[in-house]
């Protein structure tokens, strides 16, 4: 992260970005401590989808869009692929300078490279038990 608070995305990452998004994405707080980026158009078309169908009247929903959208800023790739990130996800994430990049299938995540090692070890299962967990309990 250069002094500005901006992010270079890697190319690695950009060349999966659909042209709908028109190089736009849209960053919030992750469900844990990190930034997470999607591209405009998943926003769109199936983030914001999900968050329009909480219940405003529900308190634990009502509370998880205020928290959402109060982190919730878009911003457009400049000519050298770098996005601009606001103070407070900066904070949010407490990201320094160094940042790992990580691709989560549809969305990209931005870490603290050292929360990011502290939440992995804090997970006790393995690999393989976190794959049967989930995996196994998914329609084929």
């Amino acid at each position: 992260m250069d002094a500005k608070g901006r992010v270079s995305i890697p190319s690695k990452f950009r060349k999966y970005i659909n042209e709908a998004a028109n190089e736009t994405f849209v960053m919030t707080r992750g469900i844990v401590q990190c930034i997470d980026l999607y591209p405009l158009d998943l926003w769109r078309e199936e983030v914001l989808p999900r968050i329009n169908q909480l219940d405003d009247f529900d308190p634990e929903e009502s509370i998880f869009k205020r928290l959402l959208f109060e982190y919730a800023s878009e911003d457009k790739l400049d000519s050298q692929s770098r996005l601009l990130i606001p103070k407070k996800l900066i904070e949010f994430a407490e990201i320094e300078k160094d940042v790992l990049i990580l691709g989560q299938n549809k969305k990209i995540e931005i870490w603290n490279p050292a929360i990011y090692e502290a939440h992995k070890k804090e997970n006790t299962l393995s690999f393989a038990e976190i794959a049967k967990q989930v995996m196994s309990n998914k329609k084929k």
